[in-house]
């Protein structure tokens, strides 16, 4: 939400901007103000983010206000509103900064125009720095950046207070005293984060424009209240990203999961003869020991050398009703060195030792 500030000697025309401007979305009226001293006066302790003034007020006008906030609060932009057709003053609003040249009577449509011209210029501008401060920051803080996708990828919950309260103190560095820019800098740093993820096969779509309200929304905002504002801001924003973030990496990591049982299933269809083991099954599809074995139970129902003995007796009964191999031979064939370990085991599984089940059921 850009707060927004109003200065017109005419009373009755500040009051009707007034009316008309607080009906635009995302745009709070903070102050209306009699002519520039006031504006400036008002400044000194309280925060806003656009300015639409006149031109010809007594005391400070409104180019001199203009000139004076571009000193002293950069971060704010401004609009003139006039009755005079004069190509000077249009000019050297323009060359102060100023966004547009409204005439009055002002037609409400080029206003609310001209408004939201002002309001994407604060945005841009605020995201523009942030751009470039993390550009400038990150090569020095990539621990953190790891810690935040470890934190993802782990779908560590714990984790998350703790570092988003780094996060912020380091933002709050980067950024000396420009409290207003660390929404954007949260925003940036979600969108690194989500072009780190999507290296690693985690899609996250983010939509740029979602205002979600962040932080207290009252229209008047103090000086003294400017940092915690714009901390709690970042604060939301960090904590929306980590949940979304680590949502997608929770679903994410379901598939994975899938995708590895199914992976393991594989091998052991191709591997079932060959000498292996539980450690070259989690290297193949890249997983510890323990929680390879504990996700595949939980899928397939039953331990992965259970999956492998079903296999090889169905490969071994197989042989043995197609073949004229002898039970040592399908025993090698099927994995076994010794035959008479394959013989109990084919019992247990069959009911009967190798021959028998050869002789009852090979000559159907």
């Amino acid at each position: 939400m850009n707060r927004l500030m109003i200065v017109d000697d005419e009373e009755l025309i500040r009051e009707s901007l007034a009316i008309q401007l607080s009906d635009m979305a995302d745009v709070a009226v903070s102050a209306t103000h009699a002519n520039g001293q006031k504006a400036l006066d008002w400044l000194k302790d309280h925060f806003a983010d656009v300015c639409v003034t006149d031109v010809r007020m007594p005391l400070v006008d409104g180019l001199q206000l203009i000139e004076e906030i571009n000193r002293l609060y950069p971060w704010m932009t401004c609009i003139v509103i006039s009755s005079y057709d004069d190509f000077q003053y249009a000019k050297k609003s323009i060359l102060l900064g100023a966004v547009d040249y409204v005439l009055k009577p002002i037609d409400p449509d080029l206003l609310t125009e001209a408004v939201q011209k002002a309001s994407e210029k604060v945005s841009r501008q605020r995201r523009n720095d942030a751009n470039q401060l993390l550009l400038r920051k990150l090569p020095l803080n990539k621990l953190l950046l790891e810690q935040w996708l470890e934190m993802i990828l782990s779908v560590y919950l714990h984790g998350q207070p703790l570092l988003i309260v780094d996060t912020l103190a380091m933002f709050e560095a980067w950024v000396d005293g420009r409290y207003e820019i660390l929404d954007e800098l949260a925003l940036a740093w979600t969108a690194m984060l989500v072009a780190e993820l999507k290296k690693q096969g985690i899609d996250v779509e983010l939509e740029e424009a979602d205002d979600l309200g962040f932080g207290d929304d009252s229209a008047v905002l103090q000086r003294s209240q400017v940092r915690h504002y714009f901390r709690l801001c970042a604060v939301k924003r960090l904590e929306e990203a980590a949940n979304l973030l680590m949502d997608r990496a929770r679903k994410a990591k379901n598939l994975q999961k899938e995708s590895a049982v199914d992976q393991v299933k594989r091998y052991i269809e191709n591997h079932y003869a060959e000498n292996w083991g539980l450690q070259d099954l989690a290297d193949h599809v890249a997983m510890s020991r323990s929680y390879l074995a504990k996700m595949f139970k939980e899928q397939a129902g039953m331990t992965i050398w259970t999956y492998c003995v079903n296999v090889r007796m169905r490969k071994a009964r197989e042989l043995l009703l197609t073949s004229s191999l002898r039970s040592y031979e399908i025993a090698l064939k099927v994995g076994y060195e010794n035959s008479i370990h394959f013989s109990r085991i084919f019992k247990q599984y069959h009911g009967i030792n190798p021959m028998e089940y050869k002789e009852r059921f090979g000559s159907e």
